[in-house]
């Protein structure tokens, strides 16, 4: 019987784990680049893929992506179901929006919404009724 702990183990590439799979690190997905180039995309944006599934789709990550925005979805969602960094999420997200591949909308802003002040106001006001 060996005593070595590495009896019985495979080689493989170094790139490979024998149990979690593949290990890649994210920046490698973005070819190295760290911040979108365009635009920032809020948790709460939502996307829509513009076209079904791209042949010409540069990785696997972005035809996740697709896949996954054929309904729309939050960028949150998006990177949950997708299992990445949300940091490289927001990277391969600008670059389908740059190929035309989706769309996105942003939520309303709230700046005509009352504040709260005025809000408290009025439950005071109901409340006294």
């Amino acid at each position: 019987m060996s005593t070595d702990p590495l009896d019985g183990v495979e080689e493989g590439p170094a790139w490979w784990d024998h149990e979690a799979g593949p290990v890649v690190r994210p920046y490698m997905v973005t070819g190295g680049r760290v911040r979108p180039t365009t635009v920032d995309f809020d948790l709460i944006t939502y996307l829509v893929a513009t076209a079904t599934l791209a042949a010409d789709t540069p990785s696997p990550e972005h035809q996740a992506i697709l896949a996954l925005t054929q309904e729309p979805r939050a960028v949150a969602e998006v990177a949950s179901r997708v299992d990445l960094p949300l940091g490289v999420v927001r990277v391969l997200l600008c670059d389908l929006l740059s190929d035309g591949l989706i769309a996105r909308y942003d939520p309303p802003s709230t700046d005509h919404l009352p504040n709260v002040e005025t809000l408290q106001a009025v439950i005071h006001g109901l409340r006294a009724l």
